[in-house]
């Protein structure tokens, strides 16, 4: 039997849509076992909502493993391998913290264990990126701490930098509603400007910069304004710029939809816990007074990724 812990990531971080990802001290973990027949156990978020049969993405990811192994070969003796499997979902659904990434991940991880590890890294982070549609949550999922990512063709091209600073939290905010990442999508106009992507594309850079410790925490927000999908997504999350706002007033250097949301994300340098408290209960009394319930975690960056325990 196969253990695997997975982290939560959060994407996006303001500017770097698609791009950029962080992983965080949030986990779930995914038992595999090869079996005669299939058995799926959830515990945790989605224990009465997620399907427990072949349509589960996280047996889906772990067929995909075998049939990569086996050279696509469509005959199921040979493509597929049954297995039990057990999900012990830390991560809530649909709220822009990466569960359905975790969810891939951990099982690729998984299965690739379970048959000798016959996929290389790129080879996993090219299942998960087809299987997931962009690579800004996988690859930080799988390698841990603070990535930039890109698909080329079809393979994954990926930076991880090895120094994110020591005295980085993340704060976020979970309100009681769900974001799709489809619908998320669908908000986003089709053109933009060749300003708002050269200002975007800018700050990235500064954002990059600053959390891996090179530039000043002073101008973190400034560097996390995006002009490419958080205007269109404030649509769909109740309160978004109030809680921004709040949590800026309350200490945080920077602030960002987490993913397409519904978690909003506060980064905060160098404060104390009790600031960090701070922060994530003004975040939580401004979804209130918009009429959401919603609790704070304050979380430590992962810096190891997926990892078989």
């Amino acid at each position: 039997m196969v253990r695997v812990r997975v982290p939560a990531t959060t994407a996006n971080l303001g500017p770097g849509y698609d791009v950029l990802g962080l992983a965080l001290k949030l986990y779930n973990f995914i038992e595999m076992e090869k079996s005669d027949k299939l058995s799926i156990e959830i515990e945790g978020a989605g224990t009465d909502s997620l399907p427990k049969d072949e349509s589960n993405i996280a047996y889906q990811a772990a067929q995909e493993t075998f049939k990569t192994v086996n050279g696509g070969h469509p005959d199921r003796r040979r493509g597929r391998l049954t297995v039990n499997l057990k999900l012990i979902n830390n991560i809530p659904l649909a709220r822009g913290l990466g569960s359905s990434a975790a969810a891939r991940i951990g099982a690729l991880v998984a299965a690739n264990r379970l048959i000798g590890d016959k996929l290389s890294q790129d080879e996993i982070l090219k299942i998960a990126a087809r299987l997931e549609g962009h690579p800004d949550n996988v690859v930080p999922a799988l390698v841990g701490g603070l990535t930039v990512a890109a698909l080329t063709g079809d393979k994954v091209r990926f930076l991880r930098f090895s120094k994110v600073r020591n005295d980085l939290k993340i704060v976020v905010a979970i309100p009681d509603f769900k974001v799709s990442t489809i619908e998320a999508r669908k908000v986003l106009p089709k053109n933009f400007s060749l300003i708002d992507v050269v200002t975007t594309s800018s700050s990235i850079l500064f954002t990059t910069a600053i959390l891996t410790g090179e530039g000043s925490p002073e101008l973190l927000d400034e560097s996390m304004q995006d002009r490419i999908h958080q205007p269109y997504r404030k649509k769909l999350i109740p309160a978004m710029d109030e809680v921004f706002n709040a949590a800026r007033k309350a200490g945080a250097q920077g602030v960002a939809l987490s993913g397409s949301g519904s978690t909003i994300a506060a980064f905060s340098i160098g404060n104390s816990e009790e600031k960090n408290k701070e922060i994530g209960q003004a975040m939580v009394s401004t979804f209130q007074k918009a009429g959401h319930e919603s609790h704070y975690k304050i979380l430590d960056i992962d810096r190891e990724g997926a990892v078989c325990l």
